[in-house]
């Protein structure tokens, strides 16, 4: 009997463990098997990495405290009545077309209008059906100009700070991003765009047979320095040794100050074949919401391009492509006029420029004085203890004033450790972005909330 019974137990005890092992297989079965189907849905992995833009965090937060927005780098005053006036007549235009797709690589009235123009600039004569396109703003150019020109394992350089598209575009492509910055030779006295620097002999070094391609800014967001001619001269000749593609992304081309000169990469001795140029219609005519852009250069490189934005985006708003074009056609006509909106503009921003620095000053920072552009990076350090900098708790300090000064002062700024890579982003940390392309009431807000913090 004791015998049957000590039996029975042994068979219900393995019994019950062979149910909770099946059981237990089953769970872990189901769960791989969930596992396996979710990961054939993540991100593929040339994105894996990519964090979210400073933009998608930094907008969100505007919304909600409704600071003084100094951070976005668009104008908060209207764009010239004319370019405006036109859309509006372009939409309700009787001519059914100006509604409808226009050619894909670029309305024919704008790629005409842009390349008359630029034939003028760069002293050569540039084909608007095959040395032009049409994007969806610079952002669009830039990624067709990498997308199309990278392959897998191919170095691009960039430089630093950089617009923070750079390095997830190269990166996209498989490509690998190299990073030099900028860095300022001097601290003391007036500092200017022109004080920020590459370092010729690392320069030099990131060159070699797995380079692609290199990316220059000028005019520089968020720098605002202007390349001179030493300078460009100096990337070109590396350009040409190592056969190596350069994407000039020139979309501030018409705001520069002083004495300050803008020289296109392309017209340099040897570069018009090796060079992508990109401008943007949002920067050249303040109208950044409409997102017309364009790049230039020489057929084949521009043929590369096409191929990317043919199955991409296709084509781009046609009203908006025969405004852009109708306002460079009336520019054409006074470039060398004080009436030309690229003359006026710079010289309004010039004051704006001159008078942020003046109350950033004021309040202890200390500026960088832009040579162009419409950015000003300062330095907020020696106001660290007026910052309540444990209330944030972001791993870099320029996130975490920038978010104490949007939240408690009312004014929001960018940090620009955004622009740099990873290893990098300490160099940015003392800085804060502000754009004075704003109205002049509202700079004289941003004063005034400086002045009652001091």
């Amino acid at each position: 009997m004791l015998i049957r019974i000590a039996t029975e137990k042994i068979l219900f005890t393995h019994k019950t463990l062979r149910i909770s092992l099946q059981a237990v297989c089953k769970f872990s079965t189901s769960n791989t098997l969930k596992s396996n189907r979710m990961d054939r849905f993540a991100l593929p992995k040339r994105f894996q990495g990519s964090t979210t833009s400073v933009w998608n965090e930094y907008v969100p937060l505007a919304l909600k405290y409704k600071p003084l927005n100094l951070g976005q780098g668009f104008p908060d005053f209207a764009a010239p009545e004319y370019v405006t006036d036109a859309l509006s007549k372009i939409a309700a235009s009787e001519n059914p077309l100006m509604n409808q797709y226009t050619r894909g690589f670029g309305h024919p009235r704008l790629v005409q209008a842009l390349s008359k123009l630029y034939s003028k600039l760069v002293g050569r004569d540039i084909d608007g059906n095959t040395e032009v396109m049409i994007t969806c703003g610079a952002y669009e150019a830039l990624f067709c100009a990498i997308l199309s020109n990278v392959d897998a394992g191919d170095e691009v350089i960039i430089i630093e700070p950089f617009f923070d598209c750079y390095e997830p575009m190269v990166r996209a492509a498989d490509g690998v991003p190299r990073f030099i910055p900028l860095k300022p030779t001097k601290s003391d006295g007036v500092i200017t765009s022109a004080d920020w620097v590459l370092d010729e002999k690392e320069l030099e070094k990131l060159f070699n047979e797995k380079t692609k391609a290199i990316i220059i800014n000028t005019p520089h967001n968020p720098i605002g320095k202007v390349f001179n001619r030493e300078e460009l001269e100096k990337i070109a000749e590396l350009c040409k040794k190592w056969n190596v593609l350069c994407i000039s992304d020139e979309v501030y081309e018409w705001l520069v100050f002083d004495k300050a000169e803008h020289i296109r990469m392309c017209t340099l001795p040897g570069m018009w074949e090796r060079t992508v140029t990109i401008g943007s219609a949002g920067k050249t005519f303040s109208v950044t919401g409409w997102k017309i852009g364009w790049a230039y250069g020489p057929s084949n490189l521009i043929n590369n391009l096409q191929m990317v934005h043919q199955n991409c985006v296709f084509t781009c708003a046609t009203p908006l492509q025969e405004a852009v074009a109708q306002g460079f056609e009336l520019e054409m006509t006074r470039l060398d006029s004080p009436e030309c909106y690229f003359n006026y503009l710079p010289k309004d921003l010039k004051k704006k420029r001159d008078y942020m620095a003046k109350f950033l000053e004021e309040a202890g920072m200390k500026a960088t004085i832009p040579d162009g552009g419409y950015f000003m990076l300062a330095d907020w350090s020696s106001l660290e203890n007026k910052v309540d900098m444990a209330s944030e708790t972001d791993k870099y300090r320029d996130y975490r004033f920038t978010k104490w000064m949007t939240k408690n002062m009312g004014l929001q700024g960018i940090p620009p450790s955004a622009f740099y890579s990873e290893k990098n982003k300490p160099l940015a940390e003392n800085y804060v972005r502000y754009c004075f392309m704003k109205k002049d009431e509202n700079l004289e807000k941003a004063e005034e909330v400086f002045k009652k913090w001091k």
